[in-house]
């Protein structure tokens, strides 16, 4: 099939996938996903692409971890570091050397830097499948924080050792004091250099949107979405870690945008081409997953013929090995980082056995591993075949299908398990931004004596009035955003919880109203473009202004049904029978 054909069809289905996603929502997306590919290439006639691993390095990863690093918390980022770090390098280099001398030991025809190629080749663990499992289901944030910030670095370090494996294995020389000069070099440079792109991109934007405004916004966007390939190829080009370069862009872009308060169109168009990107990009990385599985899983097992299962084995084995050993190391290496973290406020949730058994079963292995299994080259220097190639691609394979099968039947029971918290701290949070941002523009609409005095008397009055109805709309928000249990007003301290929890819930209502109201107005103004009595320009102008009303107000109800609930919870608490709660 043309290879244009061959992108259209895969980006089709990965938006098909995840529209079936929202219907059967007791299979994981990635699942699907891979299931649909493996159908599609599974007969003779059917879809086969050659994968090229260097070109799927190039176009699909740096864009995803680029948007990551521009998503993921910064301040829980740095917070956490200690237990990110542990996992991203301490567990790959603990899995590489455990993993390997085991792969070894149960696999003697596989030598032993192959073996510990393998085991850098299933390494790296993918967070875009496990919050695609985990959706729903109640990973508390801070540790999916945790699981984000490793699954960004770790994808360079596991890439990193497979490289050194694979020298040593066509060279048959390996020094410890080459491979960790070289890891620095890479890790380092690739961070400063995507820091550098980052920061170069943010100062030539800033010069130019500060003179043109927003109309550059759509500009702008395009190139955003052009940095992180241009991060890649300049880390790639100098010899460092291109995938840490794109992460080092996300983030330091990331920190640009802080400074971008007024460049509203720009941070619309932004936030939605990366939602589809990321979408896109996704469901393309596990649909072009699922193609390769007949062609790797099949063929590998209808050679080994009766003895079948003794591949299959193997690589289940290795699973539940990498399973074991991230247990291990999280138990011994990062549970100290964690208690720590918690009792210094950095982290919400307790330090448990379920939470770390869960932390346990995230670490699924996805795209990154397949890309680094089929990099490994066919040759060695004198031209024989590298040794196990095949069976090494084979084992990173079924590694990734048990791990993703393991975790999409034990995370979800494992999570359910978990003690429910109660409000978030994001929402708190989000609900002390919103009452401090509503009190500054109170205080900010008042005139003090001296403009009152200067002021026209008739714009005088026309402003006050103003004013007045503006306050009574921040005054009725507060209500909604102040906590009952620990009132912030004098004006709060007099009045019942019960009374203020029905003032909010009055509040939801009305905004209810206020977007069944905004519905009518949109469909009244398409029904007078039906018949004719404005034109298709009028009708985008005045829809646009609605449409964004319609944001705010979908998100101020999103808040005030959280806020109303949050604050439900502990008064149904209050209310349970002392038999019932225990």
């Amino acid at each position: 099939m043309h290879t244009v054909e061959t992108v259209l069809l895969v980006l089709m289905l990965g938006a098909l996938t995840g529209i079936a996603a929202r219907y059967v929502r007791a299979i994981p997306l990635p699942l699907i996903q891979i299931a649909m590919g493996a159908l599609l290439s599974w007969p003779q006639k059917g879809l086969h692409i050659a994968f090229n691993p260097d070109l799927f390095l190039l176009l699909f990863i740096p864009p995803l971890l680029f948007a990551d690093g521009w998503r993921i918390p910064k301040r829980e980022f740095f917070a956490l570091y200690k237990p990110i770090l542990k996992l991203a390098l301490g567990l790959v280099l603990f899995t590489v050397i455990g993993l390997g001398y085991l792969i070894h030991w149960m696999i003697p025809e596989i030598p032993l830097t192959v073996a510990f190629a393998l085991a850098a080749v299933v390494s790296p663990t993918d967070a875009v499948a496990v919050s695609a499992i985990t959706r729903n289901l109640g990973m508390p944030a801070q540790t999916m924080h945790v699981l984000e910030g490793e699954s960004l670095l770790n994808d360079a370090s596991g890439l990193v050792a497979l490289k050194f494996a694979v020298a040593a294995t066509l060279t048959g020389v390996f020094s410890w004091t080459e491979v960790a000069k070289d890891f620095m070099w890479m890790a380092l440079g690739g961070l400063g250099a995507g820091a550098l792109i980052g920061w170069g991109f943010a100062v030539a934007r800033d010069k130019v949107t500060r003179r043109l405004g927003d109309v550059a916004a759509t500009q702008m966007v395009l190139l955003l979405v052009l940095l992180p390939f241009a991060a890649y190829i300049l880390g790639e080009r100098i010899g460092v870690s291109g995938i840490l370069a794109a992460v080092a862009a996300g983030i330091t872009t990331n920190f640009a945008d802080l400074s971008r308060s007024e460049f509203v169109s720009e941070r619309l168009q932004t936030e939605g081409t990366w939602a589809m990107v990321e979408s896109a990009f996704n469901g393309a990385i596990f649909l072009m997953l699922g193609l390769q599985l007949p062609s790797i899983i099949g063929e590998t097992l209808q050679e080994a013929g009766r003895h079948w299962w003794v591949l299959a084995g193997y690589a289940l084995a290795i699973s539940l090995a990498l399973l074991a050993l991230r247990w291990i190391w999280l138990t011994l290496g990062v549970q100290g980082s964690l208690w720590r973290a918690h009792r210094e406020g950095k982290m919400a949730e307790k330090p448990s056995y379920l939470l770390t058994l869960a932390t346990t079963l995230a670490g699924i292995r996805g795209a990154v591993t397949l890309a680094g299994a089929l990099s490994v080259p066919l040759l060695l220097n004198n031209r024989h075949p590298f040794p196990g190639r095949d069976l090494l691609v084979f084992l990173a394979t079924g590694t990734i299908l048990f791990t993703l099968i393991i975790g999409s039947v034990g995370l979800p029971m494992v999570l359910r398990r978990l003690p429910q918290p109660g409000e978030p701290e994001s929402v708190r949070e989000e609900r002390h931004a919103r009452l401090a941002a509503c009190q500054a523009a109170i205080a900010g609409m008042a005139l003090d004596k001296e403009q009152a005095a200067a002021a026209d008397p008739q714009w005088l009055a026309q402003y006050q009035e103003s004013a007045g109805r503006l306050t009574q709309e921040y005054r009725r928000r507060i209500d909604l955003l102040e906590d009952p249990t620990t009132p912030s007003t004098p004006e709060a301290h007099a009045e019942a919880p019960d009374v203020v929890r029905q003032r909010q819930q009055r509040y939801v209502v009305e905004l209810q109203l206020r977007l069944k109201a905004l519905h009518i107005e949109r469909n009244t103004l398409y029904a007078e473009r039906h018949a004719h009595r404005i034109n298709d320009e009028s009708l985008r102008n005045v829809v646009a202004e609605l449409d964004l009303a319609d944001i705010a107000l979908r998100k101020r109800l999103a808040v005030a049904q959280r806020t109303v609930a949050a604050h439900d919870r502990p008064a149904a608490a209050a209310n349970t029978p002392a038999d019932d709660a225990g």
